[in-house]
C-alpha cells in the first residue's frame, strides 16, 4: 500500500488514506514532479497546483477513473535534473502497478529521463516541452510531447511576425534576436528558427542568459545596440520578469517582444507592473480564466477545502495544470477500454497515450471547451497537434489577439525525421514500423 503523509493529503486534497486491509488493486499512482521552492517556485506552483486539484476532482467526483481512485505524489526537484531522476527513481516502482507516467516539467529532466524509460515502460507526458523529435514515436515510443514542441512554438511566433509585418515577404532583411535561457530548453528553438532564417531571410542572433537569468544587463545593452525588430523571449521564471524590466531599461519595445508559453503567464509580467503593458506571448492553445471545468472544481473541490491553489486559481499555468492531467487521465481511460477498469502498467498506458483520439465533442464533455483543440496521437505521432495563438497583456490581463496558427509541418517534419534518426543512430536502436502496430 502506498503511503501518503498526512500533511500531503491535507494540503494537496489528498483523497483518504485506505487500510491496508482494502484492495489496492483499485488505486492507479500518479507521480507528480514538482518545484515549489527555488528561483521557478512562481512558475512552478500554479502549474503544480492545476495538475493535483484536476486529480482531486476525479476522485471527488468520478471516485477516480472509472471506479480506479487515483493515488499521487509530489518530488520536489527545484528544476534540477540531478534531483528530477532522484525523484524518478524513488518514485517509478510506487502504488501497486508502479508509475502510470511522469511529467517532469523540465526539458533537462526530460532528456535525463528518455534514456531511463524505455526500460522501466513508462511514459512520459512533456507537454509543451522536451525533445522536439519526440513526436517520431518509432523512435521515441515512450515520449508524449503532447500539443506543441518549441519548434513548433518558433514556427508560430515567426508566422505571427509576419502576419504584423504585413506578410513573410516583409521578413526579409530583418533582424530577429532570441533571448534564452541557457538550458536544453532554452537552446530548443535554435533549429527551427535557423531554418525559418534561412527560408524567410532575416538575420537570426541566439543570446544565452545563465540560470536563473536575474542577471541580464549586458545581453540588453546589446540587444539596444543592435536593435532587432522582434526579439523572442525563452525564459522561465524569474528570467522572465527581469528580461521584461531590463527591455524596459534599454527602452526596447515590449510590443514588439513574444514569449515562449513558458513565458506567458501572470508571474512574468506582474512583476514587472507597467513596464509589461504590451508584452506578448503564445498560448499553448489555453488561455486564463474559468472555463466549464471550473465549474466542477468550484463544486467538489474547491468548496470543500480541497484545493491546492491560492491565489493562482484559474490563472494560465494553473490551467495548464489541469490540461497536463485531463491529457494524462484519459489516456489511462483509453487503456482501460482494452486492458478493462482496473490498475494499469506504464506499458499498457502507453497504449492508450498512442490511441488517445480527443475529438472536439469528448473535449467539450470534458469541459475543456476552447482550452484545447482535438488533440489524437498515433504509433508514429506522439504530439497530436500543431497550432498555437498569441495573447498580449494589456497591464492586468492576458488578451487573445490572434486565430490559430498552424506551424509548417514542410519544414518541421523533415527536422524531426533527421534528428529522430539521428538520435537512433546515436543510441543504436532500431525504429518501429508503426505499420506493424495496432
Amino acid at each position: 500500500m502506498m503511503k501518503v503523509t498526512l500533511a500531503f493529503a491535507v494540503a494537496l486534497g489528498a483523497t483518504a488514506i485506505a487500510s491496508p486491509a482494502m484492495a489496492q488493486a483499485q488505486e492507479q499512482f500518479i507521480p507528480a514532479l514538482v518545484y515549489r521552492t527555488g528561483p521557478y517556485a512562481p512558475n512552478g506552483i500554479p502549474f503544480a497546483d492545476g495538475v493535483a486539484d484536476y486529480w482531486t476532482l476525479l476522485n471527488e467526483r468520478d471516485g477516480g477513473i472509472n471506479g480506479v481512485k487515483i493515488t499521487f505524489e509530489e518530488c520536489e526537484t527545484g528544476y534540477a535534473t540531478d534531483k528530477g531522476v532522484e525523484c524518478y527513481e524513488r518514485l517509478k516502482g510506487k502504488g501497486p502497478t508502479g508509475a502510470s507516467y511522469f511529467s517532469p516539467l523540465s526539458t533537462g529532466i526530460t532528456f535525463a529521463l528518455t534514456e531511463k524509460v524505455p526500460g522501466d515502460k513508462i511514459p512520459l507526458l512533456t507537454m509543451g516541452y522536451g525533445r522536439s523529435e519526440s513526436r517520431n514515436g518509432a523512435v521515441f515510443p515512450w515520449n508524449f510531447i503532447a500539443v506543441g514542441s518549441y519548434w513548433t512554438a518558433a514556427d508560430v511566433a515567426i508566422q505571427h511576425i509576419a502576419h504584423e509585418l504585413g506578410g513573410f515577404d516583409k521578413l526579409k532583411g530583418k533582424k530577429i534576436s532570441l533571448v534564452y535561457h541557457d538550458s536544453p530548453y532554452g537552446k530548443e528553438p535554435i533549429p527551427a528558427l535557423e531554418a525559418r532564417a534561412a527560408k524567410d531571410g532575416f538575420t537570426f542572433k541566439a543570446i544565452p542568459v545563465t540560470h536563473p537569468g536575474v542577471e541580464q544587463k549586458s545581453q540588453w545593452l546589446a540587444i539596444r545596440q543592435d536593435r532587432p525588430d522582434y526579439v523572442l523571449l525563452w525564459g522561465w521564471g524569474v528570467m522572465n520578469s527581469t528580461a521584461i524590466k531590463e527591455a524596459a531599461a534599454v527602452g526596447y519595445p515590449r510590443d514588439k517582444m513574444i514569449g515562449v508559453w513558458w513565458s506567458g503567464a501572470e508571474p512574468d509580467v506582474t512583476p514587472a507592473g507597467d513596464q509589461s503593458k504590451g508584452y506578448k506571448a503564445l498560448m499553448l492553445q489555453h488561455g486564463a480564466g474559468k472555463f466549464k471545468v471550473h465549474e466542477d472544481l468550484d463544486k467538489f473541490v474547491v468548496s470543500k477545502g480541497k484545493s491546492a491553489a491560492k491565489d493562482d486559481y484559474a490563472q494560465v499555468l494553473y490551467n495548464r495544470g489541469l490540461l497536463n492531467s485531463m491529457i494524462g487521465t484519459e489516456a489511462i481511460r483509453t487503456a482501460m477500454k482494452k486492458y478493462g477498469n482496473k490498475p494499469l502498467t506504464g506499458e499498457q498506458i502507453r497504449w492508450g497515450f498512442e490511441h488517445l483520439d480527443l475529438a472536439a465533442a469528448r473535449i467539450k464533455e470534458l469541459g475543456f471547451e476552447n482550452m484545447l483543440q482535438p488533440l489524437k496521437f498515433s504509433c508514429q505521432d506522439h504530439q497530436g497537434a500543431d497550432e498555437a495563438r498569441v495573447q498580449q497583456w494589456d497591464g492586468k490581463e492576458w488578451k487573445v489577439i490572434s486565430g490559430y496558427y498552424k506551424a509548417d509541418l514542410s519544414i518541421l517534419d523533415p527536422m524531426v525525421k533527421d534528428q529522430s534518426a539521428k538520435y537512433a543512430a546515436d543510441k543504436k536502436i532500431t525504429p518501429r514500423d508503426c505499420s506493424k502496430e495496432s
